[in-house]
């Protein structure tokens, strides 16, 4: 077949799964959040349209594509109406490059960790145009907590990443054997597809880089829950304040648009996550070599890409999962604590992780020894952060307050012992007014 046909029908089948897999994953994620919080709130959840509430699934899409669309008549029309459209268009966009197993990807883009950063950034303008079109002061504070909120933990996301490129210098299979191929070999890549290689190599087939950066999967998933606006980092949704934050003045299908989009940037990170940390479509009965010599080259790759995509598939849902799991745990972050947390902790930790693995990559050892190496520092400062948190970024029931007003909430506690109220000093009743 000529290449130039291959590509095109490679990138159409490619681009239609991508389309159709956000709109079911979009519809199913919806009716899934209902039922887990159900669970786990002692409910019901969603019961009477169809078996266990199923159809809510398709009914859900068509009441909001019916909804009539209100938009009031101060917005700026231009901003209000592109918005909707450049939220969402990089999500669709980014779904393209998303290895789902080794055909559904487009293989030509070797930049692909690259390509995502750059669109998971273009939402920023999206939901300030919301904000900002609205004309209303509800939607304006909403989209601006939501850029800031975004924007700062865009950075660690992106240096969360940069450890398990570092890796791949190593564990790329070009550098196999006596004679590494020294194009591939000390070189991180920043192709989805060489990364899921290099957690696949026959030598080691279950080196995912978990493994190694357990403290960069776990930043880059906190990271994906504020730029995904989910709990605990739904601040600029806060309800008890800002109603609706930047949707307040959006109905019907520009309403929708915003909200399948939140749902596909969940899929996207929970795919990003999987394909960079959890050996992408590696699993049991993943290993094209056998199938291709069982049913012959064309079969043989036909089997292996199916269930390639259902190990992929399975680990997004397990990260998917955390997803409504923590909806249902975490209370909602203050916005000092929320910036606090980006500016003052992760940033810190990403910057010190990347000097770590860099420092320790180049230690004239053999690779598993520096490997070794890599692992167990990274798994000191993952328990290290998880042990730490609370008291590092202060987010607790009172957060950063003056000590005379915690232990005057400690001594009027009930049950407490009677003593004396400690009254504060003209310097701290000072800070306090600043």
């Amino acid at each position: 077949m000529n290449d130039v046909v291959y590509n095109i029908i490679h990138f159409v089948i490619t681009f239609l799964f991508a389309l159709f897999f956000l709109m079911t994953a979009a519809s199913l994620l919806v009716y899934s959040e209902r039922k887990v919080q159900a669970f786990m709130q002692d409910r019901w959840g969603p019961l009477h349209y169809g078996p266990q509430g199923i159809l809510l699934a398709i009914i859900d899409p068509m009441k909001l594509l019916l909804k009539e669309d209100i938009k009031p008549t101060a917005t700026d029309n231009v901003v209000f109406r592109m918005a909707p459209m450049v939220f969402f268009a990089p999500v669709i966009a980014a779904f393209v490059v998303l290895p789902f197993s080794p055909f559904l990807t487009t293989s030509a883009l070797a930049t692909g960790i690259i390509y995502y950063v750059a669109l998971s950034s273009i939402d920023v303008i999206g939901v300030f145009m919301a904000g900002w079109g609205s004309n209303n002061k509800y939607a304006l504070i909403g989209g601006l907590r939501s850029t800031a909120q975004m924007i700062s933990y865009e950075l660690p996301l992106v240096l969360s990443l940069v450890g398990a490129v570092m890796i791949t210098s190593v564990l790329s299979p070009g550098c196999a054997g006596t004679n590494p191929n020294l194009s591939q070999c000390g070189i991180g890549s920043i192709s989805f597809s060489e990364v899921v290689a290099a957690q696949m190599r026959p030598a080691s087939p279950w080196l995912w880089l978990v493994l190694l950066q357990p403290l960069g999967l776990l930043v880059y998933y906190i990271c994906g829950l504020a730029e995904t606006n989910r709990t605990p980092f739904d601040l600029p949704e806060a309800e008890s304040e800002l109603v609706a934050g930047y949707l307040t003045e959006y109905s019907g299908l520009r309403w929708a648009m915003f909200f399948l989009g939140e749902y596909g940037n969940m899929t996207i990170v929970s795919a990003v996550g999987t394909a960079l940390f959890l050996g992408g479509w590696s699993g049991p009965g993943a290993a094209i070599a056998f199938w291709t010599g069982a049913l012959g080259s064309f079969w043989g790759q036909v089997v292996f890409n199916i269930i390639g995509l259902f190990w992929f598939v399975a680990k997004m849902l397990v990260l998917l999962l955390l997803f409504q799991w923590i909806r249902a745990t975490l209370p909602r972050l203050r916005a000092d604590q929320l910036m606090r947390f980006a500016w003052l902790y992760l940033i810190p930790l990403t910057l010190f992780n990347i000097v770590l693995t860099g420092g320790l990559l180049l230690i004239p050892v053999s690779i598993p020894l520096r490997l070794g190496f890599v692992a167990a520092s990274n798994w000191l400062l993952t328990i290290l952060m998880i042990s730490t948190l609370r008291k590092v970024t202060g987010v607790t029931s009172f957060g950063k307050v003056p000590r005379w007003i915690r232990a005057r909430a400690r001594a009027t506690a009930p049950g407490a012992p009677p003593t004396a109220v400690p009254q504060p000093s003209g310097r701290e009743l000072a800070g306090t007014r600043r």
